[in-house]
């Protein structure tokens, strides 16, 4: 017995441009529409839905095959979802104009397209031409970079409602031509929408792109954009081995933290869960940024209370977070390096560095651990949580990107592995560490004094 009534597969193969695909014809616009139509009719528990590969019948597609019936649907738009969830998958009764026979014909199509595809990937390797996925990855900044310019001149929150090119340029103080292309890339980007040559912003970009939305990440990106300017010196960076860009950017402070809480927010509370607190009442977090895993863990455990060290010129927007958390009686704030501040009085039942050892040089992370023991009560746990590499650091792929971002943003920071976390904490006199992995690219070691 199935143990949904219906099993509907939607492709969604992504192929070269100008190669004729499922997800080029709008497939996952119909897959959404689908997702949102069985909520909607009550049909979500009923009904399992999974985006698939090439179905073959690129031509006529989006294509949607329904089980256990094997019903070939074609050539769908969004439209024509709520017909199929409502007559075929409530009702029992196929949408004839929509249905596609297996027959003898769709088979030659299937082979057809198969093989011409084939004979086209057959002749690029034959000449020498690059691979699809490589020369991607090479030109992957393209879309980057058009992104980041429209978020530095807020071409989102330009846009709102509705503009022409002109009267978008005029917003955003720039060229009207130069305006009228980026526009066009984010459309093609499907971050923006154009019709009669008015543009508005796509869902995802009127929810966070546009500046003021109730979950606009444009602060939070505009760190990426500073970013940008520092990788473009990675190869003189990897020549003299450290970063060859010195000082920050106006606003770089703001733009930091506010990238800091973004990434936070969906990692705060599982960080605490994974922590498992049993009773902790004084906690020190190091670098605490905006103060999301204070205010996490805080909300976690009654009787927890937490100090955050950061930097003078953090301070003010982390204590502005505290104040809207609501949490001005359970964290307060000191300023100074955690690398020399006193970390006075000690006994505290739980030490947080989260997203901090990476900034380090491997001597000031020893240095940093030590401090952090002297600092913990007995029994009392140092929790990491940051990019751990596995031993031969080819591994997670965002870790040892992530490497080359603290090449090129600090003196002697990195991504370090699992064996080298091990090794300093043993050093710094603590019993046991553990490595513990949640959903995500970081992952945490936790050891205790």
């Amino acid at each position: 017995m199935e143990p949904f009534r219906h099993h509907i597969f939607v492709c969604t193969q992504e192929k070269a441009e100008g190669v004729p695909c499922c997800s080029a014809a709008g497939s996952f616009q119909v897959l959404n529409a689908l997702h949102r139509e069985l909520g909607s009719q009550g049909l979500a528990d009923d009904v399992q839905v999974s985006s698939c590969g090439c179905l073959g019948i690129c031509d006529s597609g989006p294509v949607m095959i329904v089980y256990p019936e094997g019903t070939w649907y074609t050539k769908l738009t969004p439209n024509d979802v709520p017909e199929i969830v409502s007559s075929h998958l409530k009702a029992g009764k196929k949408v004839i104009r929509l249905e596609r026979i297996p027959d003898a014909d769709m088979k030659s199509e299937v082979l057809d397209h198969r093989n011409k595809y084939l004979a086209m990937l057959k002749g690029k390797d034959a000449a020498g031409v690059l691979p699809d996925d490589l020369n991607d990855m090479i030109r992957g900044f393209m879309p980057s970079r058009a992104i980041l310019t429209a978020l530095e001149l807020d071409v989102f929150t330009a846009v709102g409602k509705g503009g022409t090119a002109q009267q978008i340029a005029a917003k955003i103080q720039a060229a009207v031509r130069a305006t009228e292309m980026l526009l066009n890339v984010l459309v093609s980007l499907k971050l923006l929408e154009k019709h009669d040559g008015i543009y508005t912003n796509a869902p995802t970009a009127a929810r966070f792109l546009v500046e003021g939305s109730p979950d606009s990440a444009r602060a939070a990106q505009l760190h990426t954009a500073n970013l940008w300017r520092r990788w473009s010196k990675l190869t003189d960076a990897v020549r003299t081995g450290t970063a060859v860009e010195s000082g920050h950017d106006n606003g770089w402070v703001n733009s930091f933290i506010a990238a800091m809480d973004h990434g936070a927010r969906g990692r705060a509370r599982a960080v605490a869960q994974a922590v498992e607190l049993n009773g902790e009442r004084r906690m020190l977090d190091l670098g605490g940024g905006s103060g999301a895993y204070s205010i996490a863990f805080v909300k976690a455990a009654t009787a927890l209370h937490s100090e955050i060290v950061d930097m003078p010129e953090v301070l003010p927007i982390t204590q502005e977070h505290i104040r809207q958390a609501g949490l001005g009686d359970r964290i307060s704030t000191r300023a100074g390096d955690m690398l020399s501040v006193p970390l006075e009085p000690a006994g505290y039942d739980l030490v947080l560095l989260s997203a901090i050892c990476h900034m380090f040089s491997p001597e000031e992370n020893r240095q940093l651990l030590d401090r952090a023991y002297a600092a913990l009560a007995p029994h009392g746990r140092l929790v990491i949580s940051d990019f751990i590499l596995d031993a031969d650091k080819t591994s997670p792929r965002f870790g040892t990107l992530f490497a080359l971002n603290m090449l090129v943003g600090t003196r002697a920071g990195a991504s370090y592995s699992e064996p080298e976390y091990e090794q300093w904490l043993k050093a710094a006199g603590f019993a046991a560490s553990k490595r513990v992995r949640i959903p995500g690219p970081v992952n945490l070691m936790i050891a205790t004094k």
